[in-house]
């Protein structure tokens, strides 16, 4: 998966989050809201490889399989959301009530759907 889907994958996590956040702090007696566990587990899913280990090899081998084939994935997601995060981080430091946390992220997904220098996300900011 391109770095420019996780990133948005990201953002509709963290949006949908938000959103169920504040529906509760409406009405902490809800039950109707899903826990959002289901896009992460497909965005992990997407995202990890499927590894195939050979039976005869030693835990050392497999080990480094493991960590060279799901290494990149894990990368991806982290830097995923490090970037919304430090997006976040920059508005609320700044003290700026006027913006929140959606408008930073629909304004983020905006920044990646449009492209940057080297068609980077991290080039967004």
């Amino acid at each position: 998966m391109e770095q420019r889907e996780v990133v948005k994958r990201v953002i509709g996590i963290l949006t949908e989050a938000g959103e169920m956040q504040r529906l509760l702090e409406a009405d902490l007696d809800r039950d109707d809201l899903e826990t959002g566990a289901g896009a992460v587990t497909a965005l992990l899913n997407e995202t990890m490889p499927h590894i195939s280990i050979p039976e005869d090899f030693s835990v050392e081998e497999v080990v480094s399989v493991v960590g060279r084939e799901v290494g990149g994935a894990v990368e991806q997601l982290v830097g995923a959301f490090t970037l919304a995060f430090t997006m976040l981080a920059q508005v609320h430091d700044s003290g700026q009530t006027d913006v929140t946390s959606t408008d930073v992220l629909r304004d983020l997904a905006l920044r990646v759907e449009a492209g940057g220098p080297d068609d980077d996300p991290g080039s967004v900011l």
